[in-house]
């Protein structure tokens, strides 16, 4: 009789259980998981550092632009999603570790999503000040703000739910509400695009506001480009989900590392090549205190001391 492999085994012993289901990225290994995660933790920590450099002379100028803080909190967050693969990578069978990578690898481009969808609505509310500002849109906004919360909370306790059960019923019901997480994901993906074809087809408001530095199309091409790249990236992950589940030893296309790798990080790092290079602390840059028409033109920004020629060379800012 054949001895029982070690995944078998720490099946008997659990929970939690190991899965019997093939998922995107499969089990990681030393080769080629640990070098392949090693180089993009060096773009990572590249963005990381470069955002932080940006945000904290800005600060010296009493400039304030927080999504420059949420894109190097975005890039910490995949230090540690690769990290624990890393780690997963030479304990395979420790599931609880597996159990965190794969919340990590969800988690994170959240922050994107919302980044992506801010910068929009400041679109909208500058070409169509009466509609961006309007109170139901802006509850609206603050509804899905909510709900990706939600989402976000729902799949982190149906995938701890999941690896501590063997019941099939439990385990359909938490397939279902990862379903309705992911596809809730890949429609809130999309809401840029719809609000940017507000913003571009709706006709002319005379109260037409501008903010920020560029040209308002350079940066509708911004929001669109990143746009695409996070729809792939969530369409990817919703499309592989509601695919029928194939058993561990025969996993399909879609579950192979190269999908895993491309599909995820790779175009993680186009959006952050966008977002970094574009600078959007210039362009993406709306007066404190903005609550209402008018105010993005009305209020002044407060550009604080200009930083030295110096920093100016090294970092290639400029003073605003």
């Amino acid at each position: 009789m054949s001895q029982p492999n070690a995944s078998q085994q720490q099946q008997s012993k659990g929970p939690p259980y190991a899965s019997k289901v093939a998922s995107t990225g499969g089990l990681p290994s030393v080769i080629p998981d640990v070098p392949v995660c090693a180089v993009l933790l060096c773009f990572y920590i590249g963005f990381a550092i470069t955002n932080m450099t940006i945000f904290q002379l800005n600060r010296r100028r009493k400039y304030k632009f927080l999504p420059t803080v949420f894109i190097f909190g975005f890039c910490m967050s995949r230090l540690a999603t690769l990290v624990l693969r890393i780690t997963w990578a030479t304990r395979q069978h420790n599931v609880r570790l597996a159990i965190a990578a794969n919340v990590f690898v969800n988690a994170g481009i959240l922050i994107l999503y919302l980044l992506n969808l801010i910068f929009t609505q400041r679109i909208l509310r500058a070409t169509h000040p009466k509609i961006g500002w309007h109170a139901i849109l802006s509850i609206t906004f603050k509804v899905f703000y909510a709900a990706i919360g939600a989402a976000l909370a729902m799949v982190i306790t149906a995938a701890i739910i999941g690896a501590y059960t063997l019941n099939t019923s439990t385990l359909e019901k938490v397939r279902d509400v990862q379903l309705a997480a992911i596809t809730f994901l890949l429609i809130f993906v999309t809401l840029p695009l719809v609000l940017l074809a507000l913003a571009h087809f709706l006709p002319h408001s005379s109260d037409e506001e501008h903010f920020g530095q560029g040209s308002m199309t350079k940066k509708k091409v911004i929001v669109l480009l990143v746009a695409c790249l996070l729809i792939t990236i969530a369409g990817f992950k919703a499309g592989t989900a509601w695919m029928p589940p194939h058993p561990i030893t025969k996993p399909a296309w879609y579950h192979s590392k190269a999908s895993f790798y491309i599909f995820n990080f790779a175009l993680e790092i186009t959006v952050l090549f966008i977002l970094t290079l574009s600078r959007p602390d210039k362009g993406f840059h709306v007066p404190n205190g903005s609550k209402g028409p008018g105010d993005y033109t009305r209020l002044s920004i407060s550009a604080g001391p200009e930083i030295t020629r110096e920093e100016r060379e090294m970092y290639g800012v400029d003073k605003v």
